[in-house]
């Protein structure tokens, strides 16, 4: 059983019990939902055809930032250098329940 979710500007496969990293998230209860799925697999091979009201929801473990990448431009023989370092941020969730035309599937 898993579900394709977006957010965040990106596409997620989750599935009951996995724990991942998107975009941060902002939740005063610390549960959070889904309700933009693009698609739904009961059984290997099967999606589910009707996708109105489903919804996945989880709970939020934390936030963090993720590693420091760096940015480094450079223009030989012009005396150009620029550093510049980034870290993301990023909510810890876990998906506790997928739910869509009156089943549940939870972990």
């Amino acid at each position: 059983m898993y579900a394709v979710i977006r957010t965040g500007g990106k596409q997620y496969r989750v599935a009951p019990g996995d724990v991942l990293k998107v975009e941060k998230l902002t939740s005063d209860s610390g549960l959070v939902e889904f309700s933009d799925v693009l698609a739904i697999s009961g059984e290997a091979g099967s999606f589910e055809s009707a996708l109105e009201g489903a919804k996945v929801t989880g709970t939020i473990l934390g936030q963090g930032r993720g590693d420091k990448i760096l940015v480094f431009k450079f223009k030989r023989k012009k005396q150009y250098k620029r550093m510049q370092g980034h870290r993301q941020s990023f909510t810890e969730i876990k998906i506790g329940e997928i739910s869509v035309n009156g089943k549940s599937f939870t972990a």
